[in-house]
């Protein structure tokens, strides 16, 4: 332990719930082993500029039910440069800082395995992203809060679509992963879903829509992956408008509601047990890795393979979508 000196923590790229839970857990977890522990604030760029505190146990009182970091967290131009990463480096020494909790998604691990093909420290990510795009872990801090958000806005749209008999077009996160869609899709029971993962016919969906009014099927919610290569949410409702203008069809963008509120327990747990996991691997030697859960337990995956990794869609619960909804 002694030659660690002390710990960083940061959050880093898009806020996820349950980011405070994972650094409470990381805190705490330090306190308790006799390490240092300071929270770099605004990411990578907070890193290059030196906005780096020390944490005591009382700083992360009561923020474990709180949306959003009390890190704050950027996304840094700056960082993917020689010059940034130097700056960065030169930072960390300065405060005697041995090692790196990182708290992110895909870009935050990208930008560590860039850092530390020239700056050697040990550090070991956390998967803190509502879309869950990363390879390594059957769950990422912020994706069931995400997920739960979608679903009761899903819901509430699917009252008035039924109120009115409209066409209603949503829009969820996820650029290049379709994991809120699909979950949401299938618990709102939509009549379609659209992800990156999947090409789809705008023809086939058009065609759903004809034939759910032919059965005078009066409601057909269509949930969109920001990501869908039709072009999301805003292209499909202008699609159908465009081929069936007798339709009353609305869109509704869900955006950034995704990202904020209380995080739900799943998600307060798996960041305390990943915080509290990520502090241990650090003092048991392991390095360039993120903690992760796969079937329940505690796994670690080199960074350098959790970014060029890709996990694939259940195919079964791309079948449930279409037998459900019939």
């Amino acid at each position: 332990m002694n030659h660690i000196g002390s710990i960083g923590v940061l959050t880093s790229g898009g806020d996820s719930p349950g980011m405070n839970a994972a650094i409470r857990a990381v805190v705490r977890t330090c306190i308790f082993n006799g390490i240092p522990v300071f929270g770099i604030r605004r990411g990578y760029q907070g890193m290059i500029e030196g906005d780096i505190v020390p944490l005591k146990t009382t700083d992360v009182s009561g923020i474990i039910q709180r949306g959003g970091t009390m890190l704050k967290t950027a996304r840094s131009k700056e960082f993917t440069t020689p010059e940034g990463m130097a700056k960065a480096y030169a930072q960390l020494q300065k405060h005697n800082i041995g090692a790196l909790v990182l708290l992110g998604g895909d870009g935050t691990c990208r930008g560590a395995v860039k850092f530390f093909e020239n700056h050697v420290i040990p550090a070991v990510a956390i998967p803190c992203t509502i879309d869950k795009d990363l390879v390594g872990t059957d769950l990422t801090i912020g994706f069931d809060t995400a997920v739960n958000t979608a679903v009761e806005a899903i819901d509430k749209i699917k009252d008035t679509a039924e109120a009115h008999d409209r066409v209603f077009v949503v829009e969820v996160m996820g650029r290049d992963a379709g994991y809120i869609a699909l979950n949401s899709g299938i618990a709102c029971g939509a009549e379609d879903t659209l992800i990156p993962e999947e090409t789809t016919s705008m023809d086939s969906v058009l065609d759903r829509i004809a034939g759910d009014e032919r059965r005078k099927k009066s409601v057909h919610i269509i949930v969109v992956a920001e990501g869908d290569e039709l072009g999301g949410g805003k292209a499909v409702y202008e699609a159908i408008k465009e081929r069936l203008p007798e339709l009353d069809t609305r869109l509704c963008v869900l955006g950034h509601i995704q990202r904020g509120g209380s995080p739900t327990y799943a998600d307060r747990v798996l960041a305390s047990r990943l915080g509290y996991a990520a502090v241990t691997a650090i003092l048991e030697g392991r390095t360039q890795t993120m903690a992760g859960v796969v079937n329940g337990e505690i796994v670690f995956t080199p960074l350098d393979k959790v970014v060029k990794g890709c996990t694939p869609i259940p195919r079964d619960m791309l079948d449930i979508i279409r037998v459900l909804s019939v």
